[in-house]
């Protein structure tokens, strides 16, 4: 969709646009997304016992999950086909997942008061961000396929617990050749 386009349907003149979204992804992605302060929560606020990663992926999951609602498919469908019919919109979805990673990396240094440049913190939020961007993938899939409800929801949950579970227990026995 162009910019032309969208001010068109906002009823408003291209510049309008442009004055208050620089850059098209400002159109579809907040600078700032609300997920970003709500997965730090979750980690931070975590029950005792619980690890950081598991804290994570468990939101990670429940919020994905969501998406399979009939209340979200009409959007996510709609949010599905823009981000797919634009390279530029895939690549900024990219470097938001990047940032994200980077803040959630961040987060679990600091809870496991680990020194700067170790790999660890790096490597299980990235395996947790990537649980995310394989259920997103999913949900927009099963959506644009016309899959919507309890049952979407059902499918999405238990997907994401199994990738959780795979996370949790690591990946030592993960495709093993036979």
């Amino acid at each position: 969709m162009s910019v032309q386009e969208i001010a068109q349907r906002a009823g408003v003149v291209e510049k309008t646009v442009f004055n208050h979204f620089p850059v098209k992804e400002g159109l579809v992605f907040e600078a700032d997304p609300p997920m970003r302060g709500a997965l730090l929560d979750a980690v931070r606020q975590r029950r005792p016992g619980l690890s950081a990663p598991a804290a994570a992926g468990g939101f990670i999951v429940a919020a994905i999950s969501q998406l399979g609602s009939a209340e979200a498919a009409d959007g996510v469908g709609e949010m599905a086909r823009v981000i797919r019919g634009s390279r530029t919109l895939q690549v900024r979805e990219r470097e938001i997942l990047g940032a994200l990673t980077d803040a959630l990396a961040a987060e679990f240094a600091v809870e496991t008061g680990t020194e700067p440049g170790r790999l660890e913190p790096w490597l299980a939020a990235h395996a947790v961000l990537g649980l995310y961007a394989g259920l997103l993938e999913l949900a927009r899939d099963r959506v644009l396929a016309g899959a919507a409800g309890p049952e979407l929801v059902a499918e999405l949950r238990a997907r994401g617990r199994a990738g959780l579970a795979l996370l949790q227990t690591g990946l030592a026995g993960y495709a093993e050749r036979r």
